[in-house]
């Protein structure tokens, strides 16, 4: 009997001393990848547009410019064939600092690997995520990413609306200073994210929304985005920045149905949830929920109740909650005229101004931001101010996703704790 006893105990001694030695190799891993958030993204749709290319030529250069948001002293890419029904062959990837248009400092310039390896291949359906690449940035850096595609590619996952130009050159350029003889384009091909090893464990927001959050009719090339407006003025002071802003804007998505990339309730966990140290959404959805209805692409579709998006919103608050993530929500900004024909009437007017006044007194948020307020011409509310209009009616310009941008109370997200 006392053996046994004996026997159970130097069991459980054994036991503990095997935890003891296995647990700091597993602490240590855990460390070796944390601190890793997404400085910059771009959200994933498919290529069902008729604007961009449906394929690339055998030996292709992509070379790409983001624009960061915090910084840190290593760097790692973010590729995506989330859409593409074969895998496609990556030749050599390589990142640098931008010099402005196609031109990298070469100094900056680093051969990008995938486990170890100087090509990879994006398996159908997948993202993939590079080995950690040592090229410090600082918050606000513009960072050239370029891609080789060594054979004859169909182009399925695209990021529209990037309104940032992409250089396309012949031949293996990823090396190279500039891009000779290059064509251009405006959208996002195959590249979703860049990741940074932060140093002060910054917080991160996510701008989570639809062509006005993509940042329709901004300037090219200028960053004018209302997100991006917002990373200036949490990050511009100080050398690195302390939140991570991520555009995760979908042109002509909706919250509870596909048209323009998924819908948001679909697309949520992938561009929300699954980011590292994520405190805030800021969303705003909805308006092409209200719009689409009896235009050209939905000649024949029922108008959308204003209940059924305020329980989209209350799942999308629900699913946040569940993570520890806050919610602001901002209020569908003015649509009257839109140079869509039936994209706006009175009866969606008053769908908008019901949803508006729910975001603004039901309480469901954890904050709001009245995005209406800050555009809407006063003398014409259901309309936006012409100094902010890009023209369309629909979409502001530069000055208007400043003054969306300003309408944020900061104070609300610097704020820590429940």
């Amino acid at each position: 009997m006392r053996s046994s006893v004996l026997r159970q105990r130097l069991c459980r001694v054994a036991a503990i001393a095997l935890i003891s030695l296995t647990a700091p190799a597993l602490h240590a891993d855990d460390a070796r990848d944390s601190g890793w958030v997404a400085t910059w993204t771009a959200s994933a749709d498919r290529n069902n547009y008729a604007t961009t290319p449906q394929s690339f030529p055998a030996a292709t250069t992509i070379r790409q410019i983001v624009h960061s948001s915090v910084g840190g002293d290593q760097l790692r890419i973010l590729l995506t064939n989330e859409f593409g029904t074969a895998p496609v062959s990556v030749g050599a990837v390589h990142v640098a600092l931008s010099a402005g248009g196609a031109k990298i400092f070469p100094n900056t310039d680093r051969p990008v690997t995938f486990s170890g390896k100087t090509s990879a291949t994006l398996a159908a359906g997948a993202p993939l995520i590079s080995d950690p690449i040592d090229l410090p940035i600082t918050p606000l850096a513009d960072v050239a990413i370029s891609l080789f595609l060594p054979n004859a590619t169909k182009l399925e996952t695209i990021h529209q609306l990037g309104n940032q130009t992409a250089y396309i050159s012949s031949g293996d350029n990823t090396a190279a200073q500039d891009q000779p003889s290059s064509s251009t384009h405006t959208s996002r091909f195959y590249l979703s994210g860049l990741l940074v090893k932060a140093r002060n464990n910054p917080r991160t927001v996510v701008a989570f929304g639809d062509s006005i959050t993509d940042g329709a009719y901004s300037t090219i090339d200028a960053n004018h985005r209302w997100p991006d407006y917002l990373s200036r003025r949490l990050n511009s002071h100080g050398p690195w920045g302390a939140f991570a802003v991520l555009n995760q804007g979908i042109a002509g998505n909706r919250i509870l149905s596909d048209l323009a990339g998924v819908s948001a309730l679909a697309r949520f966990d992938r561009d929300v949830l699954s980011q590292s140290g994520v405190q805030w959404v800021v969303l705003l959805e909805g308006v092409n929920d209200i719009g689409y209805p009896g235009t050209s692409l939905e000649p024949t579709a029922p108008l959308v109740p204003a209940s059924d998006i305020i329980n989209g919103y209350r799942q999308l608050i629900a699913r946040s909650h569940l993570r520890g993530i806050k919610v602001m929500g901002g209020t569908i900004t003015p649509f009257k005229d839109a140079a869509y024909k039936g994209y706006w009437s009175p009866q969606k007017e008053s769908i908008r101004q019901t949803v508006n006044q729910w975001i603004r007194i039901s309480g469901a948020f954890d904050a709001v931001v009245d995005f209406d307020a800050a555009v809407r011409d006063p003398a014409n509310p259901a309309a936006l101010l012409a100094a902010y209009d890009s023209g369309d009616h629909l979409h502001p310009n530069d000055a208007g996703y400043a003054a969306m941008a300003n309408a944020i109370n900061l104070s609300v997200l610097r704020a820590v704790g429940p």
